[in-house]
């Protein structure tokens, strides 16, 4: 019997039904005796129309929603990149003390603040556990000679300090040397940055015809003169006179200075000094 009903009014068929009639059509031909392959064949194709113009399920087919009308938690989500994992830091290593030892005195000696241990043993790449008693260590051996130095803990840190049984020699050392007069060659470099400031060394060099970078040296110790800056044009450093400067010659300011004119020497003069000026 043919279903002439539209294809949207057809009723799904399962599976279970296409078997038990398939069963029920077999029985019938064995009870007829017939066995024709032809006869299954015709069978078969008949079943195949029939699931090619129906919905095969095992139960009604749902209607399949749109995306839109799915929940939130339902809807299909962009899969998020997960984060590459972090290289693992390298393996520390037990130092030679040896090694251990002269890093260390290496990195206290130019650091200007006390440094942590982590930080210590990050430069060293040793463990925390070895580099402690390295330290330890270290200040014991500076205590045992009884050398100039020490090694102390301050806050969280390490640092050297003098020692202090050597204070008196360091003190006299920085008040003698403030005190010491300076040179011919300091002063005459002096009095040019005092009148020319800001000055590059290049210029006082010229000015005054001869290398001036051990007499700046100097002068930057005692702390009359500081940098304040770069030439725009050569970037050489721009040096000029601190308060200090002031503080010793008893001036309140730079226009206090005498004035430069009367300290020259007369044009003629100069002239038969160096004929070839």
């Amino acid at each position: 019997m043919t279903d002439e009903r539209p294809d949207q009014e057809r009723a799904p068929i399962s599976w279970d039904a296409l078997a038990a009639e398939l069963a029920a059509t077999r029985e019938q031909a064995e009870e007829r005796g017939d066995a024709d392959p032809a006869t299954w064949d015709a069978v078969a194709s008949a079943l195949a129309s029939r699931v090619g113009e129906r919905p095969v399920t095992d139960g009604p087919v749902p209607l399949v929603p749109d995306e839109d009308e799915l929940p939130l938690a339902s809807r299909a989500t962009e899969v998020e990149p997960q984060p590459q994992p972090e290289p693992e830091p390298e393996p520390l290593e037990q130092l030679d003390p040896g090694e251990l030892r002269g890093g260390l005195e290496a990195l206290l000696f130019v650091m200007d603040d006390p440094v942590d241990e982590a930080t210590l043993a990050a430069a060293l790449r040793c463990p925390v556990d070895q580099l402690r008693a390295g330290l330890a260590d270290l200040a014991a051996g500076y205590d045992e000679r009884s050398a100039g130095i020490t090694l102390r803990r301050a806050g969280e840190g390490w640092r050297i300090y003098t020692r202090e049984e050597y204070a008196g020699v360091v003190e006299r050392h920085l008040v003698e040397g403030q005190r010491s007069r300076l040179t011919q060659a300091a002063l005459e470099t002096l009095a040019v940055i005092a009148y020319r400031q800001p000055v590059t060394r290049a210029r006082v060099s010229a000015i005054r015809g001869v290398g001036v970078d051990g007499v700046m040296r100097t002068l930057l110790s005692r702390g009359l003169v500081h940098e304040v800056g770069s030439d725009p044009d050569s970037g050489g450093g721009l040096y000029a006179t601190t308060p200090l400067f002031l503080e010793r010659l008893g001036l309140s300011s730079l226009a206090e200075l005498p004035e430069l004119a009367p300290l020259l020497p007369e044009t003629a003069t100069m002239l038969q000094e160096h004929p070839d000026a």
